[in-house]
């Protein structure tokens, strides 16, 4: 027998479910019979199609049920816990104060952060093809050094790939440090940019407003300005086919691009055709075109859509050992990197921009994570503490019919409305304090903006949330618990309340969090002192180290030697311990066995200015701009690791060794000094002679009008240069700013601790109101039967003082282990931790905990017992 059809099944369980009853019997007969004349008139799919539309149809407003649907009850269910949780509100007034407050400074951190990593997340992202964009490290393997991994490449490398590697769309080779002075008929003004090749504007997105993308920088002597170069060199941004000088030598502009976003690694105001680069590179550095030519390129790939990162790599690691196979003593390997790693990411070796460490970030995102749990803490213990208030309303409504679904979503609603409230004065917390975050350090204030946006407001209110929810939900699972019959009985009847340990955890949890902070404060804050004020082994008092930029050193020391304020000048190539330094490879009598040495070039003068103190030998002598670098004094260390002569500084001297292959006569050896930061260990340093090093002078600074000299020496500058702003900064300036990433650490950390010993102290103060009031009667009859008020504070604070001391207990020995056995072995010359340090945040926190106790405790204690009882 032929199957009769039959309309689909799951579409009238919903009519049946929304339709009015009296209708739906029509309803359903009028359907089937026009289904089976669908059936035979356009078969059983068109059939079954057609049914559901018209069912659907149905369900209007005549059709559907009058009567109140589950959302209408769940509505007038959600607006009734608002009226409860407004009420709780205003009935409790001191605790809702605590727990706004304590939410609202939380949060605003929360808020900052969310800022801080939403601008770091934003960096790279404008451009249009940035999930294919990827970055080419190096992974060096000397075999006589660390295994270092380089954000760079060699141009061999970039080479190589576009040729023998396919499944690539395009590829861009870039290199650093292009710049100098561009001249423009008598102006000059100076410049800095990239050299790119022809493929760079097709990789990345840095939009042209005039010129080709793909012919800007392809011939030689290509100049592409961003707006703001056109605007400094011109006055105007109309200038395509202009001609700028740099040297001696003329570059056309081939093209004019809008600014580089905030929000780009890459940062420049030019870009010069990469071709320029390579005639000129080929001429100056042999080694340019050679595999181990890789600390100043850069090379990015746009993969193709179906190239896999396993096969590129696999690709990459064929490439490397093929040109592995033709160099000694060293292996050189590729990996890949995304672009959106790069700016927030693992540390790498010779970024071409500025960078901040994922580790970094997650460190401040637990420091807030931490704060806002913190308040939750307070939330959540003045709630249980509040039990036996709310109890009887959870009891009745249980007795009414209330669930226990219903009872979390009481709670969790009241949470949610603190917790909105408290955004309030969160985000206006937030805008005050976004300022000062900022400016807490330049590098902070070149990074990030924290500009407000549709989406950032979007995630705000999703913390101030989920915020709520973790605060509340606590809370309501413990008041969900109560029976309804054990409260009628007596409150006192529930074992629940006589629970305490919850609470007395949250408080000791709190307090180890603030102590841990604020003595990692002080300690970091010790170091910071030590490493400023640390003995390098030679002299910085009154120097002034002034950057050539450039300039012949001879015109300024001519003019600056007539100023009766300055009483010494030297030059140097680099200045020490401030964490930039030259290598070179040295060796000894072993034609085999070489090692990376620092290295610095000095004039006659400088070791005597700066003070260094010689073991043996003598210093430099008076050498004209054309003498050959055939002497090098050297300090302990060098002699140590090499061996020379016999370890005797006074055997050494006389002694040939070769650096970077031209042999030297050690003519002195200095008493070892810190060429690298004080964190670092002292390591070998070669130093050598030249009459004119070329980078800085260093002037000793003697007067008692430091102001007038200053200016003095400004405008000895503007008359010899006027291009190029002084660049002049005394030396214990330079050290200071040296080690300010970690009194930008001090001053968050500090911050943390501040708010964390804020919220801590609030919630403290709110569990002695509470603990005071309702053991009020207890202690008028304690009075009553001879009580003084000592003994009665004793009694009320003893437990939270034992709390206090129980966080010192856990915070002060975690803090010093992690500090002693992992911070600051980094520091090769760190400063031990001094138990002062320890027990100054101890005692900080112990006094403010003391007030809010003590200012509570000797209010009850005082209190007139007659006023208490009279109704009992």
């Amino acid at each position: 027998m032929k199957e009769v059809p039959h309309p689909p099944k799951w579409i009238n369980p919903l009519l049946e479910r929304v339709c009015k009853p009296e209708l739906l019997e029509e309803i359903e007969g009028d359907l089937l019979e026009y289904y089976y004349l669908w059936v035979e008139r356009y078969g059983t799919a068109k059939a079954n199609r057609l049914y559901v539309i018209h069912t659907l149809k149905f369900l209007r407003p005549f059709a559907l049920k009058k009567s109140r649907s589950k959302t209408t009850n769940h509505f007038a269910m959600f607006r009734n816990y608002l009226k409860t949780a407004y009420r709780s509100m205003a009935r409790n007034r001191l605790f809702t104060t605590i727990n706004v407050m304590g939410l609202a400074v939380s949060m605003s951190v929360g808020l900052m952060m969310i800022a801080f990593v939403w601008d770091l997340r934003s960096y790279d992202n404008f451009h249009e093809n940035k999930d294919r964009i990827y970055r080419v490290n190096t992974i060096n393997h000397p075999d006589n050094g660390p295994i270092m991994t380089l954000a760079s490449s060699s141009a061999k490398a970039g080479y190589k790939i576009r040729e023998s590697i396919s499944g690539i769309d395009d590829l861009t080779i870039i290199r650093r440090n292009f710049g100098g002075d561009a001249q423009i008929g008598e102006k000059k003004v100076p410049l800095q940019g990239l050299w790119a090749d022809h493929s760079f504007l097709k990789v990345f997105t840095f939009p042209l407003l005039q010129g080709d993308p793909a012919t800007a920088l392809k011939e030689p002597y290509s100049l592409v300005l961003t707006e703001k170069g056109a605007e400094r060199l011109f006055g105007e941004t109309d200038v395509l086919g202009e001609t700028v000088r740099f040297d001696t030598l003329d570059y056309m502009v081939t093209g004019i691009m809008k600014d580089t976003p905030k929000f780009s690694h890459l940062q420049f105001e030019a870009l010069v055709s990469f071709s320029t680069f390579e005639l000129q590179g080929s001429e100056s550095d042999h080694d340019f075109f050679g595999w181990k030519s890789f600390y100043n390129n850069y090379t990015y790939l746009l993969l193709s859509e179906n190239m896999t990162l396993q096969t590129l790599q696999a690709n990459l690691d064929r490439l490397s050992e093929v040109e592995n196979a033709a160099i000694e003593n060293q292996e050189i390997n590729l990996s890949i990197q995304p672009l959106h790693q790069i700016f927030v990411g693992h540390s790498l070796v010779n970024e071409i921009g500025p960078r901040i460490s994922i580790v970094a970030i997650w460190v401040l995102i637990g420091l807030t994570v931490i704060v806002i749990l913190s308040a939750c803490f307070n939330y959540t213990n003045l709630s249980i503490a509040r039990s036996m208030r709310r109890s009887r309303e959870v009891g009745i409504r249980k007795v009414i019919g209330a669930q226990r679904r219903q009872v979390i979503g009481q709670f969790v609603a009241e949470s949610v409305l603190i917790s909105l409230f408290a955004f309030v004065f969160s985000f206006l917390l937030f805008l005050t304090l976004r300022e000062q975050f900022v400016s807490i350090h330049p590098f902070i204030a070149h990074l990030v903006s924290l500009e407000l946006s549709g989406t950032l407001i979007i995630y705000f209110v999703t913390l101030a949330v989920l915020i709520g929810l973790m605060a509340g939900i606590f809370p309501a699972l413990f008041f969900s618990r109560i029976k309804a019959l054990q409260v009628l009985k007596g409150v006192s009847s529930l074992r629940l309340f006589q629970r305490i340990n919850m609470r007395k955890s949250l408080i000791v949890i709190q307090y180890t969090f603030s102590l841990i902070f604020i003595t990692s404060t002080v300690i970091v804050y010790a170091q910071y002192k030590n490493f400023v004020s640390f003995d390098l082994g030679f002299s910085t008092e009154n120097i002034l180290n002034i950057k050539l930029q450039g300039n012949k050193a001879e015109l300024l020391i001519k003019e600056l030697s007539a100023l009766p304020a300055v009483s010494k000048i030297s030059q140097s190539q680099l200045i020490s311990s401030l964490g930039v330094g030259n290598s070179a490879q040295l060796k000894y009598r072993d034609p085999n066995d070489s090692s990376s040495v620092w290295k610095n070039v000095v004039d006659e003068h400088y070791l005597p200015m700066h003070g260094h103190k010689f073991l043996a030998g003598k210093n430099f002598t008076h050498k004209s701009e054309h003498t050959q670098q055939d002497e090098v004094i050297v300090n302990e260390q060098l002699i140590k690791q090499f061996g020379i002569g016999s370890l005797d500084p006074d055997h050494a001297i006389g002694e040939i060794v070769t650096l970077n292959g031209k042999k030297v006569t050690i003519i002195g050896v200095l008493k070892d000094f810190h060429y690298q930061t004080p964190q670092h260990a002292i390591t070998p340093v070669a130093i050598l002679n030249s009459a004119n090093p070329g980078r800085y002078l260093n002037l000793k600074i003697s007067t008692n009008d430091l102001p007038a000299t200053l200016s003095s020496i400004e405008h000895i500058w503007k008359q010899i240069d006027d291009v190029h702003l002084l660049d002049a900064q005394f030396y214990d300036d330079q050290l200071a700013y040296t080690f300010s990433w970690l009194l930008m650490i001090i001053k968050v950390i500090g911050f943390i601790a501040f708010l964390a010993v804020c919220i801590s102290s609030l919630g403290l103060f709110g569990m002695v109101v509470f603990t005071t009031e309702t053991k009020l009667k207890e202690i008028s009859i304690r009075k009553v039967l001879g009580a003084g008020e000592r003994n009665l504070v004793y009694l009320l604070s003893k437990s939270y003082v034992t709390l206090l001391f129980v966080s010192a207990l856990i915070a002060l020995p975690v803090t010093y282990f992690f500090f002693d056995k992992i911070i600051l072995t980094y520091f090769a010359y760190h400063q031990s931790i001094h138990l002062v340090e320890l027990l100054a945040g101890l005692l900080g926190v112990l006094v403010i905990a003391l007030i809010m106790i003590g200012s509570q405790t000797f209010s009850a204690a005082r209190s007139n017992p007659a006023q208490t009882l009279r109704d009992e």
